[in-house]
Parts: C-alpha cells; sequence; structure tokens
C-alpha cells in the first residue's frame, strides 16, 4: 500500500504550536494554500486549502523557521480521522500529516513601502569563500 503526497503552496497563517497532554509531544498545525493547475470556467484560477500537521521535531522546526506567505514543500501522508463536534455530530476531517517540510524561499519580512527584505542567512553569518572554479556550472 502507499500513501504519499507531495504539496507546494504557501501558509495562510503562521504554524499553531501546541504540546499533547500525555507526554507533552510537540504538534504544529498550519493550512497551506494551493493553487490548482487549471482555470474555471470564469478564467479564475482556484485555490485548496489544505490542512497540514506536523510532529516532534519537525512540529518545533516549522514553527520557529515559518511564517505566513512562505512558499513551502510538504511531503506526507493523508490521514482522515473522525470526532464529534460540540453538537454531538460525527465529523470527518482531512489532513496531512507531514515527513518532510522543505522551505522553498526565504524568510522576508515586508517593510511599509510593501517590498520584501531578506532576513535570512543560511550559512549561520559566516562569509564563504567560493572561488569561480569551484562552481560547477
Amino acid at each position: 500500500m502507499l500513501n504519499k503526497i507531495i504539496l507546494i503552496g504557501r501558509l495562510v497563517q503562521d504554524p499553531e504550536l501546541r504540546y499533547t497532554p500525555a507526554g507533552g509531544v510537540a504538534v504544529a498545525n498550519f493550512t497551506l494554500a494551493v493553487d490548482r493547475p487549471f482555470v474555471n470556467q470564469k478564467g479564475e484560477k482556484e485555490t485548496d486549502f489544505i490542512r497540514i500537521v506536523a510532529w516532534r521535531k519537525l512540529a518545533e522546526i516549522c514553527t520557529n523557521n515559518l511564517s505566513k506567505g512562505r512558499k513551502v514543500a510538504v511531503e506526507g501522508r493523508l490521514q482522515l480521522r473522525s470526532y464529534d463536534d460540540r453538537e454531538g455530530v460525527r465529523r470527518t476531517a482531512a489532513e496531512v500529516v507531514a515527513e518532510n517540510v522543505f522551505f522553498l524561499d526565504s524568510r522576508k519580512d515586508k517593510d511599509s513601502q510593501g517590498s520584501f527584505e531578506d532576513n535570512f542567512d543560511a550559512f549561520g553569518g559566516e562569509d564563504l569563500d567560493v572561488k569561480d572554479e569551484d562552481v560547477p556550472f
């Protein structure tokens, strides 16, 4: 059997980090906006909003590094679960349990003029001494 999903989209809001009551296991929830690859009859793109759940260390990494608008790729599995709502009605929820999350853009802060300033240093602040002959292309 195979249950594998790969999504690329943007976060709708910042991840929400919680800890389970029994054992204190970290769990982060966020929603990914994923555009459909076609337009509707009105010529408009449609978007799916897909709930993502990350557990343990991945949950903490996502919470510390992701924010609304960030572009990510999520690799995981589809999970369907049932629960009773406050009125006692049985509901079903579909969500993707993340196994890997790949950050596809850098962390950015929007300034007052609406442009983005890059505040992400992927190499920990170290200057890299890269020579032209070291680059393979």
